[in-house]
């Protein structure tokens, strides 16, 4: 038995256009909330599989061309997959490989999926190019990746007196800007490109 927390619904009522409370498995009731004039789907069932795969089904039915669906399982992957799902995210897959990259390669802090071919990474900048500029720092000649913003810890006195840290974000680095040491890159480049920076660790 699923359990429908209304005072959730209630509460996010204060923040969309409309808010329901409907069963997600009755075609006619799905079709009556307006469901068929949504442009995308987000069907986020996470306490029954069978129930997700059903709203899912029906989903399509209505002629939803993007539905995007939380899995709970590779199984529940597969299933939604082959009913259409425009989008598949399993969040505890997710974490994991986060959690594996995180220790395999540490200085890749995050990563973001731009297309099918490339990534927006955000590395920890190597030692090789600490204390050169961009331009001397031969990134882009030899990994195929360019660098778009830079993040810096920068010391500072404080109101109190005190030293203390202040983070400053350069939005567009350029050719002459230096690369210092603890500073925080941000590249975008292919997956081969950054494969090689995560098998060797440093550039």
């Amino acid at each position: 038995m699923i359990l429908i927390n209304t005072e959730i619904v209630n509460r996010i009522s204060q923040l969309v256009t409309q808010a329901l409370v409907v069963d997600a498995t009755d075609e006619k009731a799905m079709l009556e909330a307006g469901v068929a004039d949504c442009d995308s789907v987000v069907i986020s069932i996470g306490e029954s599989i069978e129930t997700s795969i059903l709203a899912t089904l029906i989903v399509k039915e209505l002629g939803i061309k993007n539905v995007i669906v939380k899995s709970a399982s590779n199984w529940h992957s597969k299933v939604a997959v082959k009913l259409g799902a425009s989008t598949v995210v399993y969040p505890e897959l997710e974490m994991a490989k986060k959690l594996v990259e995180s220790i395999v390669t540490p200085n890749i802090l995050e990563q973001i999926k731009l297309s099918k071919d490339y990534n927006l990474a955000e590395l920890v900048a190597p030692k090789s190019v600490c204390g050169k500029t961009i331009k001397d720092s031969n990134i882009r000649t030899n990994y195929g990746i360019n660098i778009i913003a830079i993040r810096k810890r920068v010391p500072i006195i404080n109101d109190d007196g005190q030293s203390d840290i202040k983070e400053e974000v350069n939005m567009v680095p350029g050719p002459s800007d230096e690369i210092n040491q603890n500073d925080v890159l941000f590249v975008v480049g292919s997956e081969k490109s950054l494969a090689k920076i995560k098998k060797e660790g440093s550039l």
